[in-house]
């Protein structure tokens, strides 16, 4: 498949910033009617990604193309068929709500009267009559959302966009987006509410250090990883030795048990288990957070140890 089959595709991308490598050698593939989760830290690259299709930050090298043409050289006619939600929306303050959202409607080329304007306002609880200087930040980012779902278009590129919003209005949203994909637009999501992702993604990607570390969807991720199991059962040495050597990070106790077990051995372990009296069994599939915990866990706690 190539990269005008895709509504975005990125291959071996790379941006630096003096001798800062933000974006190194990173892939990105998103389709039409595809949510795709953009999942990372801070200082991963998220943003600088974003930029570059937006055609704000031209890369130093690689490929980048958003509809088989290139954000940097094409840039108006890419932003006539995508629609962007920042994560801090800053707007015209001595406009009202209503003022701001028509002005981004029809900087888009689109008619207020005819677009999905007021069922977007009342569904995210907006007074659009208030001026944006007396706005919350959620209320802002209310405003920037409508502007984006009032008119049907191609391409969504939303970079934190439920920044400030309560959960109920975190609901509209996941709405929203579900509604445009079902239409059949593209729709790439970065967000640090996993959650969110886990929720509305068709696939994601995983980004490191400017390099993407695993891609596709949440399933096949899935199946690269360990399942939790947790058994109530007594068990002596023997058995434990043998947990032990299919199992990993087991903890016990005197009733308890906890490991985690790689898909390729789960008969292996079930067959340990059916020798023992088990009183409870719970295998849960690895979450969206543990995919996120092992390729970033020790760059959290260092910020975290940082930060003290």
């Amino acid at each position: 498949m190539t990269g005008t089959d895709h509504v975005i595709h990125a291959a071996g991308l790379r941006k630096s910033f003096g001798r800062t490598a933000a974006l190194d050698g990173l892939d990105l593939e998103v389709q039409a009617g595809e949510v795709h989760g953009l999942l990372g830290p801070n200082g991963a690259g998220k943003s600088t990604v974003i930029r570059v299709l937006l055609g704000l930050y031209r890369p130093d090298g690689g490929v980048v193309l958003l509809f088989g043409r290139d954000p940097w050289h094409d840039p108006e006619v890419l932003h006539r068929r995508l629609a962007y939600v920042p994560g801090d929306v800053n707007l015209w303050p001595s406009l009202s709500g209503g003022e701001a959202i028509d002005l981004l409607i029809r900087l888009r080329g689109g008619d207020p009267a005819a677009s999905d304007r007021e069922r977007l306002i009342e569904a995210f609880e907006l007074d659009p009559s208030k001026p944006i200087r007396s706005y919350s930040k959620g209320n802002r980012q209310k405003v920037a959302l409508v502007a984006a779902f009032a008119l049907p278009t191609e391409l969504y590129i939303l970079d934190e966009p439920t920044s400030g919003l309560d959960p109920l209005m975190e609901q509209r949203f996941t709405e929203e987006v579900a509604r445009v994909a079902q239409h059949g637009a593209a729709v790439l999501l970065s967000s640090h509410i996993l959650a969110e992702v886990e929720e509305l993604a068709d696939r994601l990607s995983i980004i490191r250090r400017g390099r993407t570390v695993e891609t596709g969807s949440l399933e096949q991720l899935r199946h690269l990883t360990a399942s939790r199991y947790t058994v109530e059962a007594d068990v002596d040495e023997a058995r434990l030795q043998e947990l032990r050597a299919v199992g990993t990070d087991l903890s016990h106790d005197k009733t308890t048990l906890s490991f985690s077990v790689e898909p390729h051995d789960t008969d292996r372990v079930l067959g340990i288990l059916s020798q023992l009296k088990v009183r409870n069994l719970v295998v849960a599939p690895t979450s969206l957070e543990d995919l996120f915990m092992q390729h970033y866990g020790d760059d959290l706690a260092a910020e975290k140890a940082s930060n003290r």
